[in-house]
């Protein structure tokens, strides 16, 4: 590895029940992804973004655009539009969180919208997930890994699509599963 080469890790932590989610990162860097929104309301879409799910606001064009951040490399950007759709659109965006904040997300949401929030529930590769609907309409996942339990049916799930439990020797990154 030269001195130019990086390593990036992700910052969600591995689950465990001792998982703590990291700082909210207020750094400036090259997005390598993020999440354009329209909304016809910035403020309304703003204040369920910060209060309701979590993230805070990285800055703003008053009028035009609201960045917003939760963890390192969970961006959104809310865009001032003209209409947005009536119904929320099969696709979804997804965030990763640690498997306490899932209640608290749930009943932050119920609190600024009751009917915003589908779930938690428990998916059949181990994780917990949560659906949001915000009031722009977008279906927003946050999904948080659940401890491995090598004897449960979601272990069984996954070793029948070829993935191995963690540290079973995938190569280097075994250990970071």
């Amino acid at each position: 590895m030269t001195d130019n080469d990086q390593v990036y890790r992700s910052p969600v932590p591995p689950p465990g029940p001792d998982a703590v989610a990291p700082e909210l990162y207020h750094g400036i860097y090259g997005m390598p992804a993020f999440v354009t929104i329209p909304t016809t309301d910035l403020s309304a879409s703003t204040d369920f973004w910060l209060r309701g799910l979590g993230f805070f606001e990285l800055f703003s064009i008053p009028g035009r655009l609201v960045h917003l951040r939760r963890w390192a490399f969970q961006d959104v950007l809310l865009v001032s539009a003209e209409s947005v759709p009536a119904q929320a659109p099969a696709m979804s965006v997804s965030f990763g969180c640690v498997l306490y904040e899932v209640d608290s997300i749930v009943d932050a949401c119920r609190a600024v919208d009751p009917n915003s929030v589908d779930g938690p529930r428990d998916t059949p590769w181990n994780t917990r997930d949560v659906e949001v609907i915000t009031p722009e309409k977008a279906r927003v996942i946050f999904t948080a890994g659940k401890p491995f339990d090598p004897a449960s049916q979601e272990a069984r799930n996954l070793a029948a699509v070829g993935i191995a439990p963690p540290g079973a020797g995938r190569g280097a990154d075994a250990a970071d599963a």
